[in-house]
């Protein structure tokens, strides 16, 4: 029994002892594991402060070339120097910027990269990774060639200030694209309105199929000889057309506006400018969407080419549609509120509104520049007329600032890309075609369209205007985002390079040679745009005639002028005045008490366009009102009128100088420091 129990107790003691090193091995285990943790959590603090580090410094680069680019702006302003404007030099700083990060400033990336090969079908979006039984979850950056596999630690600076090209659509075209349309002067617009659509529709599809053909030969050309890397089909050829067709001569347009150049070409050009943008990014979705039936999807076949057509209308038709909706609720609610007793709110939701179009847009599958774009003309008609005086000056300095800065940025980050991006492709045939292609493009679309419009147009195209046009077609900001968009190809790859140098020779020499073209081509300076005086032919001054508006806007305006805009706005004739009397209810609840207070503020905006012949009513409710040059005012009913055009064009040149519409007679006021016109009683009519 002794000897037993003695055995037992030894026992124990070496249970217990064997107890009491495990809890110390746990407990040191446990000290050990959070002390890795504990330091790992460290490490990835650090990692992410110093991420946060570098890219404060990224976009402090960004800031300091915009803040250098105004600097010098100033100082050419200051100077008078217009033959570099401010987005050449924008791409300059850009350019130097990016030399220095590609070859002057070494960031390496973490040293302990791991490269390991899997088998997968596709790239996934996102990645989890086991390691040591921690998940990490990683997402795709984009694809590396396999040359360039070793140089990926060397390059964690120009990664850094390559941005995500979606950053370009949704955040820096649409103040751009919206600041185009809430700025367009509808007065010249709507004057040359059918030629400015024959230019950005027509033209820019024949430019764009012209570009394509003519490049489509080069690449087989390049085929031939044995200098093309990769695949590319006739489809990439009209994409490459449709990017290079979007015109955006910012940098003319500017010296024209500073210069006050003549304001009908100015309205070609801004208007084509304006539209043909939105018509290249439609026309480009319309590319990318065409799918034959069969494994080749890039052989011809009619019903395809049919179906990419239907898209191009549906989309285009839905984007305006869009655009029109969103931005015809603004000023109801604008209207129906008070809220332009808080400016700052009603700032707030008129800048909401009219961004949220875009993005409604592309969430919806539509283009958002289309609809952003008629979203900025129809706020300009309508809800302008509701906000508030304070607020009609933030809108128009907030979209102008926003406008300014996105521009440059965006000319500033072309400059930087062309360092900074790591699969470029140049190929001297394809850039020397190219060069050679967009010329006879923009060629095929002014010299034939003018011709043809000169036809119907009593104020004609002329030469050196037309000359003009051609020289003037640069590219800029809607070339580089839809040419960004998509570099995962090839072909996509080697023409953004392409489009880069073509961006960069149209600003630099097209737009520096602005000034001397004008010289050359004579054309006229120092126009007045808001005058209503045009010299003719023979050197007389002639005031505007009706010839002069398209007359399906003469129709449409005077539909606009007595129904939509007393629907919609403060402005206007009260609709108790125009609407039927068996709708006076409904007319007295859509009119709203500023609207019979303006009662006697005729004059529109747009109302300088609008001569009208002796078909037209001049009853404004059931009298006629009438205001010669002396300024009395006399009433009555109205007298037939004149059928002759050219008895009109005399009584609108040498007559009263008053504007008839339907509904609402409105006058032409006479400058006080011009003398009277000689009158012709034979042409003068009492009312």
């Amino acid at each position: 029994m002794g000897s037993k129990w003695k055995f037992s107790t030894a026992e124990g003691a070496r249970r217990k002892l064997s107890l009491c090193l495990l809890a110390c091995l746990s407990v040191c285990f446990c000290v050990c594991g959070a002390e890795d943790s504990a330091m790992e959590n460290i490490v990835t603090e650090k990692k992410a402060e110093e991420s946060h580090r570098q890219d404060s410094a990224d976009l402090l680069i960004f800031i300091l070339l915009l803040t250098l680019t105004i600097l010098t702006i100033w100082l050419f302003k200051h100077r008078r120097f217009r033959f570099l404007h401010e987005t050449g030099l924008a791409m300059i700083y850009g350019l130097l910027v990016g030399v220095v990060l590609r070859y002057g400033i070494h960031v390496p990336r973490d040293i302990n990269n791991v490269t390991l090969s899997c088998h997968v079908n596709s790239s996934p979006a996102t990645l989890l990774v086991n390691v040591s039984g921690k998940f990490y979850e990683y997402t795709l950056k984009g694809e590396i060639s396999a040359n360039e596999v070793s140089d990926v630690q060397d390059n964690e600076m120009l990664r850094k200030v390559t941005f995500d090209p979606e950053v370009f659509f949704n955040i820096l075209l649409p103040p751009i694209i919206f600041h185009a349309g809430y700025s367009l002067k509808r007065r010249h617009f709507f004057r040359n309105m059918g030629s400015i659509l024959a230019f950005a529709f027509v033209g820019t599809v024949v430019s764009c199929f012209i570009i394509g053909l003519l490049m489509y030969g080069c690449v087989m050309l390049m085929k031939q000889i044995g200098q093309l890397g990769g695949d590319f089909f006739f489809t990439d050829c009209l994409f490459f057309g449709a990017i290079v067709s979007a015109t955006d001569p910012v940098t003319v347009l500017a010296i024209f506006n500073e210069l006050q150049v003549d304001f009908d070409l100015y309205a070609l050009l801004f208007g084509e400018s304006v539209l043909n943008d939105a018509v290249a990014v439609v026309l480009s979705s319309s590319i990318v969407a065409y799918q034959p039936e069969g494994d080749n999807s890039h052989t011809f076949e009619a019903m395809a080419v049919l179906k990419s057509f239907g898209i191009f209308l549906g989309v285009f038709s839905g984007s305006f549609a869009l655009g029109l909706r969103v931005s015809l609720t603004c000023p109801h609610v604008t209207k129906f509120t008070k809220l332009r007793d808080f400016q700052l709110l009603e700032t707030a939701l008129f800048f909401l509104m009219s961004w949220s179009t875009f993005l409604l847009a592309e969430a919806c599958g539509f283009t958002g520049v289309v609809a952003v774009l008629f979203c900025g003309i129809t706020q300009a008609h309508y809800t302008y007329n509701n906000l508030s005086p304070e607020s009609q000056d933030r809108t128009k300095q907030l979209f102008e600032l926003l406008n300014f800065l996105a521009e440059n940025f965006i000319f500033s980050y072309m400059g930087l890309t062309l360092f900074t991006f790591q699969n470029h492709v140049f190929n001297p045939i394809f850039i020397v075609g190219a060069f050679l292609s967009v010329f006879l493009g923009r060629a095929a679309n002014i010299y034939p369209l003018s011709f043809l419009l000169n036809l119907g147009r009593r104020n004609k195209i002329s030469s050196n205007f037309q000359h003009m046009m051609m020289f003037a077609g640069l590219r800029g900001a809607m070339t580089f985002a839809l040419s960004i968009r998509d570099t995962a190809t090839y072909a996509r790859q080697m023409m953004f390079s392409t489009t880069l140098l073509v961006v960069f020779f149209t600003v630099w020499i097209c737009g520096g040679g602005t000034t001397q073209m004008l010289s050359c081509q004579r054309i006229r300076v120092g126009v007045d745009s808001d005058q209503e005086n045009s010299i003719g032919p023979d050197g007389i001054e002639r005031r505007s005639t009706k010839q002069e508006s398209a007359w399906l806007f003469r129709l449409w305006y005077n539909f606009d002028h007595n129904y939509l805009k007393p629907i919609l706005t403060h402005s206007g004739p009260p609709l108790t005045a125009t609407l039927p009397a068996c709708c006076g209810p409904l007319a007295r609840c859509l009119t709203s008490p500023q609207a019979y207070e303006n009662e006697g503020q005729l004059k529109d905006d747009d109302s300088d366009l609008i001569l009208n012949d002796g078909n037209i009513s001049l009853t404004y409710g059931d009298i006629t009102v009438s205001t010669d040059a002396t300024g009395t005012r006399t009433s009555g009913q109205p007298v037939g009128g004149i059928n002759s055009d050219e008895a009109l064009d005399r009584e609108l040149t040498f007559g009263d100088h008053e504007l008839v519409i339907r509904g609402t007679r409105l006058v032409l006021p006479m400058d006080d420091s011009e003398p009277p016109l000689p009158r012709d009683p034979r042409h003068h009519r009492e009312l």
